[in-house]
C-alpha cells in the first residue's frame, strides 16, 4: 500500500513538474521573442492577416504605396495599415520620413496635412499629393518610416497589453488589428481599443487573471462588434469572423497554413508565402 501511495505521489509530482515547465516556457516565450513583433514568422503572418482586411491581399509589401479616400470620414487612407490624413498618423509618417530624407516629395505637404488633421478634407493635397505618396513608396527610407510608426503606435502597444493579459499570438494579433482600426484611445473613448479591452475585461477574466483565453477573446470580439457596428465603414464584420474562426480552431499560435475568408474572398497563407515576404 505504501509503495502504491509512493507511485501515486510520484506521478502527481511528475505531472506538476511538467505543468510547471510548460507554464514557464510558455511565459518565457511570450516575454522574450515569441510574439508578433519580435518573431519574424508571426510578424509576417499578422501583417498578412491585417493586409487581407485593409487591402484585399496577403502580400502587404504592395501596400506601402496605397492611397485613396475610402469615404469613412478620415480623408485619405494610405500605406501598409491605412494611415489617414484625418487622424494625423499619416502626417506622423511624413514627419519621420522627412527626418530621414529632408528633401523628399512629401515634405511640402506638411502644412496642408496639419490643416486637414481631424477632418476629411483634401484641401492642399489632391492628385499631386497622391502621386507623391505613391512615388515615395519606391524609397526604402519611406517604407522604414511607415514601419517605425506602425511599430511605435500599434505593434508595441498590442504586444505590451497582450503580455499583461497573458495572451497567445492569436490574441496579440487581435489586439493589433483592433488598435489599427480603432486607435489606442482611453477606456472612456467608447470607440477605441482601450474601451473595447476594458469592456471585455468586465465580461471575462484574462488568462493572466486565471481566465480561459478562448472565452476571453470571444468577449473581446463581442465588445468590438458593438463598436464596429457604430460605423458604416466597419459594419462588415469579416475581420472579426476570421478571428473567431481561428479561436474555434484553437489555433492560438497562428500555426501555418492559415485559411480564412475576408469580405467574401478566400485566403490561404503558407510557410512559403511567409518566407517570401520582407
Amino acid at each position: 500500500m505504501k509503495n502504491k501511495n509512493k507511485v501515486i505521489i510520484g506521478g502527481v509530482i511528475a505531472v506538476l513538474v511538467i505543468l510547471g515547465l510548460f507554464l514557464f516556457f510558455s511565459f518565457d516565450a511570450l516575454s522574450n521573442n515569441y510574439n508578433i513583433r519580435d518573431n519574424s514568422t508571426l510578424r509576417k503572418t499578422t501583417f498578412s492577416l491585417v493586409s487581407s482586411a485593409e487591402n484585399s491581399t496577403i502580400n502587404y509589401k504592395k501596400n506601402y504605396g496605397y492611397i485613396e479616400d475610402i469615404g469613412d470620414g478620415r480623408g485619405y487612407t494610405a500605406g501598409i495599415i491605412g494611415f489617414t490624413t484625418g487622424t494625423g498618423d499619416l502626417l506622423d509618417v511624413v514627419h519621420i520620413y522627412t527626418q530621414k530624407v529632408p528633401n523628399n516629395d512629401l515634405k511640402k505637404y506638411i502644412p496642408a496635412l496639419k490643416s486637414v488633421n481631424g477632418t476629411d478634407s483634401h484641401k492642399g493635397l489632391g492628385q499631386k499629393f497622391v502621386l507623391a505618396w505613391k512615388t515615395s513608396a519606391n524609397d526604402s527610407k519611406f517604407i522604414q518610416s511607415q514601419n517605425e510608426l506602425l511599430t511605435r503606435m500599434y505593434l508595441n502597444p498590442a504586444v505590451n497589453y497582450a503580455k499583461k493579459d497573458g495572451l497567445s499570438p492569436l490574441g496579440q494579433y487581435m489586439y493589433y488589428d483592433a488598435l489599427v482600426v480603432h486607435g489606442p484611445g482611453t477606456k472612456d473613448d467608447h470607440s477605441s481599443f482601450q474601451s473595447i479591452r476594458f469592456n471585455a475585461m468586465k465580461r471575462a477574466k484574462t488568462p493572466a487573471q486565471g481566465g480561459n483565453e478562448a472565452y476571453y477573446l470571444k468577449q473581446f470580439l463581442k465588445a468590438r462588434t458593438t463598436v464596429m457596428k457604430q460605423e458604416e465603414a466597419h459594419s462588415d464584420l469579416s475581420r472579426l469572423k476570421a478571428q473567431l474562426h481561428f479561436i474555434n480552431q484553437h489555433n492560438f499560435n497562428l500555426t501555418l497554413p492559415l485559411s480564412w475568408k475576408m469580405y467574401g474572398d478566400r485566403y490561404r497563407l503558407t510557410k512559403q508565402d511567409v518566407n517570401e515576404l520582407p
